[in-house]
């Protein structure tokens, strides 16, 4: 790139980040799918100084692979960051981070209605170690700042969050953990590096789900972690010893995916706000959690620190549960299943997916109703997604007038 070419947008990095290389095999124009587990030499030099990280290349695929390393390399650039590590999922991403930064002693602060995965660990895994996990209600800042100031090594948060779609100042919130020396890590899934950044507001590290929207496609299991260069090789070293890899199929499938990346949330933005805006006038919904609507708690913050409001809301009906029952099944463009950010529009329940290892007490505790139907726009289109919540709206009604 000369002095004078501009930097390219993420627009074009989801389609060229990391795919720059001259050396793919027998000059292919799309990433190889190296399937090898090791990768031999024949000068023993070489050979060890690759294996000591003083050279570039691979030695075993446990550690390493030249498909997974184009798709790590697409996110550090999206994500603006000095390195990236990849996993086999984003559970293993999120867990693989809080092993490495966090022992016994230590003390983690988050907020109460993270992904349901990740309450377990808080809740569950890390006070097995006793570690402490201090989770405060999301939406009080105040709250999270006099916790974060009493001291913790790991200030983790979630922003939007899943499934209520709360909405937290990284900015704020980054500033309050490094007053305390605290590793700032924040899950940018629902937000993606199209709509948001978190690195550029002063966190120590992103991570993602790339199942859910770098993928799009619902075909691939994988997690990523990007941050410093210090970090991230800690988090690396313990990901290469508990062998939490992502395979190169998986690591390709994602490359594909991302390809159409900025297409795709532009096109999903665009029809959550509107739904979003339909359903918070039908008479039949209670409430609607997105915050690109001017009226959610989080709308102003979210203004500030997102380039779009990302493709997922989730809204109450009255009539509680049974409402849900009587809906779900009504929807034409929805697949009823666990899992988010795909081309398709996706729907259903927390019970049934974000926190279907919580128990209704706990879902409750976290702020998050029973009623409640967490709505991953697909890439269809929207008056068509629009005619078919009213007519599956209709039909839940009817049974409880």
């Amino acid at each position: 790139m000369s002095d004078q070419q501009k930097p390219p947008s993420r627009d074009t990095l989801s389609v060229w980040g990391g795919e720059d290389k001259k050396d793919f095999w027998e000059r292919s124009t799309q990433v190889p799918v190296v399937h090898s587990v090791s990768f031999g030499y024949a000068d023993m030099d070489e050979w060890l100084d690759v294996a000591l990280g003083e050279e570039p290349g691979h030695i075993y695929g446990r550690n390493t692979n030249p498909t997974v390393a184009v798709f790590e390399e697409k996110l550090r650039q999206l994500e603006g960051a000095e390195s990236v590590t990849s996993f086999s999922t984003g559970m293993a991403a999120i867990s693989n981070t809080l092993f490495t930064l966090l022992s016994p002693g230590d003390r983690v602060v988050s907020v109460k209605d993270t992904y349901g995965g990740t309450n377990k660990m808080f809740t569950e895994f890390l006070p097995r170690l006793q570690i402490e996990a201090a989770l405060i209600d999301t939406t009080d800042h105040d709250a999270i700042e006099a916790e974060v100031a009493k001291g913790c090594k790991v200030l983790y948060l979630e922003t939007p969050t899943n499934p209520t779609l709360k909405v937290l100042d990284l900015k704020r919130l980054a500033t309050a953990g490094k007053s305390v020396c605290a590793t700032v890590v924040v899950d940018n899934t629902f937000a993606t590096p199209i709509n948001c950044n978190p690195l550029e507001l002063g966190a120590d590290l992103v991570l993602h789900s790339a199942t859910k929207f770098l993928g799009g496609h619902a075909d691939a299991l994988g997690g990523v972690v990007c941050g410093s260069e210090e970090l991230v090789h800690r988090i690396y070293h313990y990901r290469e010893i508990t062998g939490a890899t992502l395979d190169p199929m998986s690591a390709y499938l994602l490359l594909r995916g991302m390809k159409t990346l900025h297409l795709r949330i532009r096109q999903q933005n665009e029809s959550a706000l509107k739904i979003a805006r339909y359903l918070e006038a039908h008479p039949f919904v209670k409430s609607v959690f997105y915050p690109g609507l001017e009226s959610n708690e989080g709308h102003e913050i979210a203004k500030r620190q997102m380039r779009g409001f990302g493709g997922v809301l989730s809204f109450t009906l009255q009539g509680g549960y049974e409402s849900v029952k009587a809906l779900l099944p009504c929807l034409h463009y929805a697949h009823r299943a666990a899992n988010l950010g795909a081309v398709e529009t996706i729907a259903g329940p927390p019970a049934t997916t974000s926190h279907v290892e919580c128990t209704p007490e706990e879902r409750a505790a976290m702020g998050i109703p029973e009623s409640l139907i967490r709505y991953s726009v697909g890439i269809e289109d929207t008056d068509d997604l629009i005619a078919d919540l009213e007519q599956a709206l209709a039909a839940a009604k009817s049974p409880v007038r």
